[in-house]
């Protein structure tokens, strides 16, 4: 019996191993499908070779497998694990196939309804629900099996016992693991993000002033020109196109020194309020414009040290992209809420825009992506960059065709 359980383990663990070595570093929808597929064969593996009692009983850990995917994935990721678990039940035949079909039934129609709530969870929390929905899991699938048996024996009650500590132990081994791989993967893409960020930062101080000064000459001569009588039109014409490329590097210019360090005349403490209605001020008519209702709630006491233009920046363009993420739906609603929780300040910023894939969401923040067509990504950069600056946080969640939320959480 040990030696089969501990193959069982080994194969529940064969599907987290073998992607986090091989295909951790790949897009979101591609690990999502191997992940699936590796979960079936698990699950497979475990049916192929159940765990035997002394007594005869015998039992497997199937459901383990099929309750993760269904809690991380939902709906769309388990719903091939159902078909490929029954078709090969149904193949393998003999009794308790037809309560095999039912229960797997009654499984894929709750289980999967928690994800949404599951994912929303702490860490901690998540391998609590996810031991406790397998307990209940497999509890009631011996529930329903001493209904069928004729006299609840001792033997019965030993299979009761084994399978659910089984199931219980092995449940939240996994949970844990898979938590803490989590964890090490936010951490360090949080790192590599703060170190690129940090580059970022030391290349627009020492850059950008140099070129900003020729820039500026450059442009002055082309508008002591562009008032010259001898030009034809086409030379005027042409003299006007480059004073239109110089002023669009100028702000390219003055977007990269946005990244430089916090200057010490524009460092406050405060709570962030003057800058938060200052902000939604500026954006209300580019709001208006593009007939979205801006509405905005502030209710935070903390006090933050921070660089007032560079957060006035970072919200504005938090603004800026919720209010353009509306614009092929001709309006829509912009929810601002500053509040506090424990020593945090919470920002919450949610548009009811176009929304974005997870891949889109994985990507933000990168050096020159965008997911507008005429954007150069410094925007997003300096938010991560401004909020990297205060020690925060930035968590997205969007749904494609219903909208995006950015909650910031900055330490006081």
């Amino acid at each position: 019996m040990l030696e089969t359980l501990l193959l069982n383990f080994l194969f529940l663990l064969f599907p987290v191993l073998f992607v986090l070595i091989f295909f951790e570093n790949r897009p979101y929808s591609y690990s999502r499908k191997i992940i699936v597929l590796l979960s079936a064969v698990t699950m497979l593996l475990c049916i192929a070779k159940p765990i035997q009692l002394e007594m005869g009983f015998i039992f497997d850990l199937r459901y383990i497998p099929f309750i993760i995917v269904a809690l991380f994935g939902g709906y769309r990721n388990v719903l091939p694990l159902y078909l490929i678990l029954n078709i090969y039940r149904f193949y393998i035949g003999g009794e308790g196939t037809m309560h095999s079909f039912l229960f797997s039934t009654v499984v894929l129609i709750l289980v999967p309804s928690f994800s949404d709530r599951f994912l929303k969870l702490s860490s901690k929390a998540r391998i609590i629900w996810a031991t406790v929905i397998s307990f209940f899991t497999m509890g009631c699938y011996l529930v329903v099996l001493s209904m069928l048996v004729e006299s609840l024996d001792h033997q019965f009650w030993v299979l009761t016992l084994d399978a659910v500590a089984t199931h219980v132990v092995v449940m939240s081994i996994l949970m844990i693991l898979l938590e803490r791989i989590i964890t090490n993967l936010k951490n360090r893409d949080r790192i590599l993000q703060s170190e690129r960020l940090n580059v970022v930062s030391e290349l627009a101080a020492s850059v950008s002033h140099e070129i900003r000064n020729p820039l500026t000459v450059t442009s002055g001569f082309l508008q002591l020109l562009n008032k010259s009588a001898n030009l034809t039109q086409e030379q005027q014409g042409y003299v006007e196109l480059s004073l239109q490329e110089l002023n669009r590097a100028e702000k390219i210019v003055s977007d990269y020194l946005s990244f430089a360090k916090p200057q010490s005349e524009n460092m406050v403490h405060s709570n962030m309020k003057a800058e938060a209605e200052y902000t939604k001020n500026i954006i209300m008519p580019y709001a208006t414009i593009h007939k979205v209702d801006v509405k905005f709630s502030f209710s935070n006491t903390l006090i933050k040290c921070y660089d007032r233009n560079q957060i006035q920046q970072c919200l504005i363009n938090l603004y800026k992209n919720g209010i353009e993420a509306m614009k092929e739906k001709e309006g829509g609603t912009l929810l601002i809420d500053i509040s506090e929780k424990k020593h945090n300040i919470i920002i919450s910023i949610q548009d009811t825009g176009i929304g974005m894939t997870k891949e889109e969401i994985s990507r933000l923040g990168k050096p020159y992506y965008s997911t507008k067509e005429e954007g150069t990504g410094l925007g997003m950069l300096m938010v991560y960059s401004t909020i990297n600056k205060v020690k925060g946080v930035i968590e997205v969640e969007s749904e494609k065709g219903k909208g995006t939320t950015f909650l910031i959480t900055i330490p006081t």
